[in-house]
């Protein structure tokens, strides 16, 4: 079976965003620092189209991390727009404009139906209401046997990694201290739910550390 693969950056204060997150500012106050590291890298920027930038030690981190996935899920928040129900006379279509960088199909966890959103590069946006359980199983068949990657947010991580279901996660740990925000470990226990520390690669402004399922 396919493996799914959680990776996020987090400051040291446990933060995976800043407080106030909006449709103008999605990071919250002070997040973006939190993801400064990978927009200096090379392979980060040909992901999004730009040229330049750097190769460092998190180039290795990164590029495994993009390797052999098949299809994502992502919680309403990381998609993101307006709480609520969806606008049909404005409909959000995420932050990544028309080609987003996902090139495969994207589960979205959220409360309220939407007929899926096609957009170019072969991206896929499904609503999924019924719960991780079941937009896990449409992503591992839509990922055709490759891994599928949980991309956050934080409270669709914590449903995740508390069912067990999380069978790698990759923690960026940023130099920086948020104050307040959204943690991802909130609610989550006192254990890490089967997942063992298997490596541990310190870049110039970014730690990461590997866990796996046991």
């Amino acid at each position: 079976m396919s493996k799914l693969r959680f990776k996020i950056s987090m400051s040291l204060d446990g933060f995976v965003a800043g407080p106030s997150q909006s449709v103008d500012n999605p990071l919250g106050i002070g997040g973006g620092r939190l993801h400064e590291w990978a927009f200096q890298l090379a392979v980060f920027r040909a992901l999004l189209g730009f040229e330049g930038g750097v190769v460092n030690e998190s180039t290795p981190v990164v590029e495994e991390s993009l390797a052999n996935i098949g299809a994502t899920v992502m919680g309403r928040n990381m998609f993101g727009g307006h709480p609520g129900p969806w606008d049909a006379e404005t409909p959000w279509s995420g932050w990544w404009g028309v080609n987003p960088p996902f090139h495969h199909p994207v589960f979205v966890l959220t409360h309220h139906a939407r007929e899926p959103l096609e957009l170019e590069g072969g991206t896929t946006f499904t609503f999924v209401t019924a719960g991780v359980e079941t937009a896990l199983e449409q992503a591992r068949r839509a990922a055709g046997g490759a891994d599928v990657s949980l991309a956050g947010g934080a409270r669709a991580a914590q449903q995740y990694l508390a069912a067990g279901l999380v069978d790698e996660m990759e923690i960026n740990v940023v130099p920086t201290l948020l104050g307040s925000g959204e943690r991802l470990f909130d609610g989550v226990g006192d254990n890490l739910h089967g997942l063992d520390l298997v490596r541990t690669v310190a870049a110039p402004t970014v730690t990461h550390l590997k866990f796996v399922r046991r």
